[in-house]
This record gives structure tokens, sequence and C-alpha cells, in this order.
């Protein structure tokens, strides 16, 4: 309404990588909810030119919860009271002027703020409705954090069908069973740890179906036998923040209906194919450039083009040339192509881990890792996990001569201290040696494959 752009800071970040984003972005306002005052006002004191701080509470109880109020020029409600139903809104110039900045996986070296323009946000929202069918006044339920590359846009899609919007502050199993009981719940979207908690917690049936969206890492095929005789509708998926949302879906077909449960499920581990309002998705040679045979077994990058592509990176000329060419955006993530055209995803190149859905720099892990006095090497890459899907698995080389070796558990209360929990890693393992190429890089596969073979972590939820 203002022309103003919006940025949505991941609430769980540090407040070191929190100024650091606002510092990028030039923020010149933030809204704060009550719950993440101390966060923000920790981070505006590293910054010399703070944005203005705007308090949200949901009632009087909630003053409490506020240490320092004085930094807080306004609140939300007092800003409403004060407003001017006449006031003119500020339609942009064109459609092409940025209406959001996501930032992908709150780098503190170099951030990656993603910019997307008002046209694509509005295709994305349209075709976000289009392609999961949502019908009028839905009852949608926020699992998916709206930081998130914006809630996959559902914040707008559900709002233009008349949706009802039912949200809360923290994931609870059994909360999430009674709101949806409660509420009425028609559809909810979430990583594929999400669906795991919901189905691992003994909940009757559920007495009407709930659809729920699903993108990232394939849910294993036991979760989702037991997620749908609970009574969800899964649907798979995939997208990036430079995509805005989901653009590839397991579109299901018919005549899959008559197969066994089990082929059914790792039909729908597939990510699928584009969406309708997206234009084309192909998997292609690093190499040559050329597409990939579509036998599902021939890896290559996957690379996309359509209007909810970003405009590129803010203040990244470099960054955004290397990943948008001749109209193509190459991911940089690793895929096959099936026979009747369905993608699914192999790997995640640039040695990105996702855990509960939230991005994790390997090369920030390994960072914190370094500046410990006894580590000589260290390299980061994902372990898999029951629970959160992958969780970050360490391996560690010590210098030699060491009086007293840290054990795994001083190890991961080090990084603890140093990072927000979420990228802590939940194994660290020592080694006497990390393994090198010929040129003396650190192959990462080798330490992925070595990883597999520990299995699931099974270990804090925290």
């Amino acid at each position: 309404m203002s022309g103003a752009i919006l940025n949505n800071i991941n609430t769980r970040l540090d407040a070191t990588t929190v100024s650091v984003l606002l510092r990028h972005c030039e923020s010149k306002l933030l809204f704060v909810d009550v719950f993440c005052s101390d966060l923000a006002v920790e981070a505006i004191k590293k910054l010399d030119k703070p944005p203005i701080l705007v308090l949200i509470e949901d009632g009087e109880e909630d003053s409490a919860d506020v240490a320092d109020r004085s930094k807080f020029c306004y609140s939300y409600s007092v800003l409403v009271e004060r407003g001017d139903p006449d006031f003119n809104w500020i339609r942009p110039e064109s459609e092409w002027d940025p209406i959001v900045v996501n930032y992908t996986s709150g780098t503190t070296s170099s951030p990656k703020g993603v910019v997307h323009c008002h046209r694509g946000i509005f295709v994305m929202s349209l075709d976000s409705l289009i392609d999961w069918t949502v019908p009028k006044n839905p009852v949608y339920l926020w699992t998916l954090p709206i930081f998130h590359a914006n809630g996959w846009c559902y914040p707008w899609a559900i709002a233009a069908v008349g949706g009802t919007n039912v949200c809360l502050r923290k994931f609870q199993a059994p909360l999430i069973h009674r709101l949806i009981r409660d509420h009425g719940v028609t559809h909810m979207c979430g990583a594929p740890v999400v669906l795991n908690m919901l189905t691992a917690s003994q909940e009757e049936t559920l007495k009407s179906p709930v659809h729920f969206l699903t993108a990232g890492s394939s849910p294993p095929v036991t979760v989702l036998l037991r997620a749908e005789s609970l009574g969800f509708i899964i649907s798979h998926g995939y997208g990036l923040t430079e995509t805005a949302g989901v653009v590839v879906s397991c579109a299901w077909k018919p005549q899959w209906n008559r197969l066994p449960a089990s082929n059914q499920a790792r039909l729908k581990g597939r990510q699928g194919v584009g969406t309708v309002g997206f234009t084309k998705i192909d998997v292609v040679d690093p190499g040559s450039g050329r597409s990939v045979e579509r036998d599902g077994a021939t890896m290559g990058e996957i690379v996309m083009r359509g209007s909810s592509v970003m405009l590129g990176y803010l203040k990244d000329p470099l960054g955004t040339r290397k990943t948008l060419k001749n109209g193509w955006f190459f991911t940089g993530d690793v895929g096959v192509l099936h026979g009747d055209g369905y993608l699914e995803i192999k790997d995640r190149s640039k040695d990105v881990i996702i855990t509960g859905g939230e991005n994790v720099s390997s090369v920030e892990v390994e960072a914190v890792l370094y500046t410990h006095p006894a580590v000589n090497e260290a390299a980061v890459v994902a372990r898999p996990d029951e629970h959160w899907g992958e969780t970050p698995c360490a391996f560690v080389s010590l210098k030699p001569g060491l009086t007293r070796k840290p054990t795994e558990k001083e190890m991961i209360e080090y990084c603890r201290e140093k990072m927000p929990h979420y990228m802590v890693p939940k194994t660290v393992a020592f080694l006497e040696e990390l393994p090198k190429t010929s040129t003396g890089k650190i192959p990462k596969f080798v330490l992925k494959e070595m990883a597999n073979k520990m299995g699931s972590t099974r270990l804090s939820r925290l």
C-alpha cells in the first residue's frame, strides 16, 4: 500500500545474523512480534542506522515479555487506530517492480537476498491455488513459517479465496491435531519433518480429510503411508526461494490408484512436473548443457524458467549472472527425469543441508568448527534423520600433539554457543585425516556416504 518492499526475517536466527540482513537490505521499518522483542533489540544495537521498531502485541498479557520497551517507537495497535481510512494506496509503476526480498539461508559473510517482483508473486499466488485445487473459503493452518519463501505465497493466495488463517507460534503435534479438529482445518503445508511429527503422535484418525502439501526432500514411504491412514491427503512438490514457491508438483494420475499402497507412496515421493503457471522444467548435463535422457537414472542439473523466477540477488550482480543464464534459472540441484516427464531430486549441490525445512549452509558450520583451537580440518554434510529429514554431520580431524582431545559432546556444545541451534551438528565424527582428492580438495560425496552408513541420528528434537 505504501510502496515499501517486504522482507521476512527468520526468527530462529541469532542477533548478529539478523543485524547483517537488516544492514544488507537497508531496512527502514521493523515490525516485531512480542516474543522476538529481545532478539530485535539486540540486533539493532549492532547497526549504525537502526530501523524504526514497531511492537506487535496480542494483548495485555504480552506486556511483561518486553524487556526494553523504550526501543520501540510505536505499537502496531496504536498505528492501526491512528491510521487514515482515506489513505491513497500507492500502486507499483510496473509489475516488474520489487515487492519482496527473501534471504536464502541467513548467511553472514555474503547474504543472498532474493528479489521478487509484483508479477512473479501474483502469478505464484494464483498458481498455488490452481495446482492444489484450493476451493473458496478454505481453513488454512500455518505450520509452514511465513519467513520461509513468504510461506510459498499462501498469505496472498488464501486471502484471494476468502480463506481463514489459523496461526500458531510453536509446533506441537497434539496442539496441531486439536486445532485441526476445533477449526475444521482443510489445508496445511510443511516440511516432511512436520508430517513425521504428526504421524508419530498416536492421534486418532481425522474426522475429515486434510490436504497437506510438502516439499523438499522426499518423505519416507512409511511416513506417507501412516499420514494417509490418518486422513491426510498428501501432495508433494519442489520449489526454491528463487522461485517464490512450489513450481513442480507430483500431479496424480488416476491409473495410479490401482497400484499397491507402497507403490503409490514411492510415486508420491517424486517431485513431479511443472505447475500450470510455470513455463519449463528440465535437467541438463553440466558439461554440454543438453537435456539428459529421460530414463530415471541419468543425472544432471535442474534448470527452469517461468514468471515467478526471481529478478536476481540483491547487490550481487555476479551471483545473479551465474544463476540466471539466457532466461533459465540454474538451481544447482541434481536430479533425474523419468520417462513420463516426472522430476526426481537426487542430490542438493552447493552442499546445503535441509533440516526441518530450513536451509543450513555447511560452509557456515565449518567456519565455526575451524575456530575451535583443537580442530585441524572440518567438513559438514547431511546425515539422514527420521525426524528432521537431514541433520548436519561434522567430520573433524584434530591438531597433532594435543594433551587432551575434545569429545563429541564438547564440540556440539561449542557450536551451540556460536550459532542458531538448528544449524548445530547433531553428530561429530573424528577422523585421523579427512579424505582428499588429487588436488587437495575434500570430496564431500565420500563423507556423505559415510554419514548415510551411520543411519538416522535419532537424537534430540531441540
